[in-house]
C-alpha cells in the first residue's frame, strides 16, 4: 500500500495556483439559482439560436452524423467561412489550410498562445481587456505587458501607448475589437499607425474578433486587412455572440499556413475536432441566418441606448459603446472600489454586474454591464440601480464622507 501523500502545493502547477478564478464567473455563480437577482454579468444573448439552424442540426442527428470530422473541421463549413470572411471583411483565406474550426473561439485563443509563445516571451495586452488572455499567457510561461487604453480616447488602442509598452522581449500582441469589456471599435484609420508599430517590431498579432458582426455605427475592420498584416495575424472568431450559439461551441481561426499548422498540431492532440452537430449548424448559420443576426443586432442597438441612458440617469458616467454588447460605466464618483460596488449592488439591489478590476488594472473604477439581457430585465435592473444609488447618498470611505449623487 502506497502511503505517500502529496499536498496540493506540490501536485498543482505553481503558476496555476497564482491565478485567481474568473472574476466574471465568480459573480455569475453568486447570482445563479436566485430568481430575484437580475444578471447583467455573463455576455450571452437572450435569443434562441435561429430555428433553421437548429433544424439543420436535428436533420443531421437523424441521419446519424455524430462522428469525428477532419481535425481542421468540416470542409463545407470551412468553405462557408472562407466565403463569409471575403464577403464581409475583405479577407481571403484558403479553406484547405488557412482555416481551422475550433471548440469555440476560446480554444482558438488558447491554441494561438500555446503555439506562438515560448517561456519568457512577452505578450502585449490592451487594458482593460478580456479576462482570459493574461491567465492563459501566464500558464504558457509568458510575461505580460499591459497597454493602457483611455476612456477619453474611446478605449481605442493607440500607437503611442503600444510603443511605450514594447520591450525587447515583446513577441505577441493580442487585440479584441470590438472590445469586451469596453465596447470600443477600431477604424481603418485607427489601425494604420498601430500596424506600423507592429511591423516595425516584428510582432505576431492574435486578433480576437468574436464581436465583429456587432458594430452599431460603423463597419468592422480587421487589422489583418491592412497592408502587410495578414501574414503576421491570426484572426479568431465564432458563432456564439452574433448567432446566439454560445452552447454549440464552434469557433474558428484564420491565418497563413505556417501559423495555422502550428495551432492545428496542438488541436490534433487535444480537442481533435469541434462537435460535428455544432459544425453542421454553424454552416447553416452562414448560409441562411444572416438576416436573423441583423435582427438581433438591431435589438442590441436599442438596448444599448436604454442601458447607457439609464446608467447616466442613475449618476454613473458611461461612454457609448460602439460594438459588442457591454457598457463600461465609471463608478469613480461613488468613492467605492469596483469589487465593493458590485458586491453591494448584488446584495442590496439584486443586480449582478462584473467589477472592472477583473479586466486588468485599467478596469478599476468601472463596472461592466451586459445589454444582451431582455429589455424588461434591463429596465428593472436600471430601476433597482437608481434606487440603490439614491439609498446610498452617503458612504464612509477611508474615513471620509463621499457624496454619491
Amino acid at each position: 500500500m502506497n502511503t505517500m501523500r502529496r499536498d496540493n502545493a506540490f501536485i498543482i502547477n505553481p503558476r496555476l495556483q497564482e491565478i485567481p478564478p474568473s472574476g466574471i464567473r465568480a459573480f455569475f455563480d453568486l447570482a445563479a439559482g436566485n430568481n430575484d437577482i437580475i444578471s447583467l454579468g455573463v455576455g450571452e444573448p437572450d435569443f434562441a439560436t435561429p430555428e433553421q439552424v437548429r433544424a439543420a442540426c436535428i436533420r443531421a442527428l437523424d441521419r446519424g452524423e455524430t462522428g469525428y470530422t477532419s481535425n481542421s473541421g468540416l470542409p463545407e463549413l470551412r468553405e462557408e467561412i472562407a466565403g463569409y470572411m471575403q464577403t464581409s471583411f475583405g479577407l481571403r483565406y484558403d479553406p484547405a489550410d488557412e482555416i481551422l474550426v475550433t471548440v469555440g473561439s476560446s480554444e482558438a485563443v488558447d491554441l494561438a498562445l500555446r503555439a506562438f509563445m515560448a517561456p519568457g516571451d512577452e505578450i502585449l495586452i490592451p487594458s482593460p481587456g478580456y479576462v482570459a488572455y493574461a491567465p492563459i499567457a501566464y500558464l504558457n510561461g509568458g510575461t505580460l505587458a499591459p497597454v493602457e487604453t483611455k476612456v477619453e480616447e474611446g478605449f481605442k488602442l493607440t500607437a503611442e501607448a503600444l510603443r511605450r509598452a514594447i520591450t525587447p522581449l515583446s513577441k505577441l500582441l493580442i487585440v479584441n475589437f470590438p472590445s469586451n469589456p469596453t465596447g470600443a471599435v477600431m477604424t481603418y484609420e485607427d489601425w494604420l499607425p498601430v500596424a506600423e508599430v507592429v511591423r516595425e517590431h516584428d510582432l505576431i498579432v492574435i486578433s480576437d474578433e468574436i464581436y465583429a458582426e456587432l458594430t452599431y455605427d460603423s463597419k468592422h475592420v480587421s487589422i489583418a486587412s491592412l497592408p502587410g498584416m495578414k501574414e503576421r495575424t491570426v484572426v479568431i472568431s465564432g458563432f456564439s455572440k452574433a448567432f446566439a450559439m454560445t452552447g454549440w461551441r464552434v469557433g474558428y481561426t484564420c491565418g497563413n499556413r505556417e501559423l495555422l499548422s502550428a495551432m492545428l498540431k496542438i488541436h490534433q492532440y487535444t480537442a481533435m475536432c469541434a462537435p460535428v452537430p455544432g459544425q453542421i449548424a454553424a454552416a447553416e448559420a452562414l448560409r441562411s441566418a444572416l438576416p436573423d443576426m441583423e435582427r438581433m443586432k438591431a435589438c442590441f442597438k436599442e438596448r444599448r441606448s436604454l442601458l447607457v441612458e439609464g446608467l447616466r440617469s442613475a449618476g454613473l458616467s458611461c461612454h457609448i459603446p460602439q460594438g459588442a454588447f457591454y457598457a463600461f460605466a465609471s463608478i469613480g464618483r461613488t468613492g467605492l472600489g469596483s469589487e465593493e460596488f458590485a458586491l453591494r449592488l448584488l446584495q442590496e439591489a439584486g443586480v449582478a454586474v462584473v467589477p472592472g478590476h477583473v479586466f486588468g488594472a485599467g478596469g478599476e473604477g468601472y463596472i461592466r454591464c451586459s445589454y444582451a439581457a431582455s429589455t424588461a430585465k434591463l429596465t428593472e435592473a436600471l430601476e433597482r440601480l437608481d434606487d440603490f444609488m439614491k439609498m446610498s447618498m452617503l458612504h464612509s470611505v477611508a474615513g471620509k464622507n463621499v457624496i454619491v449623487r
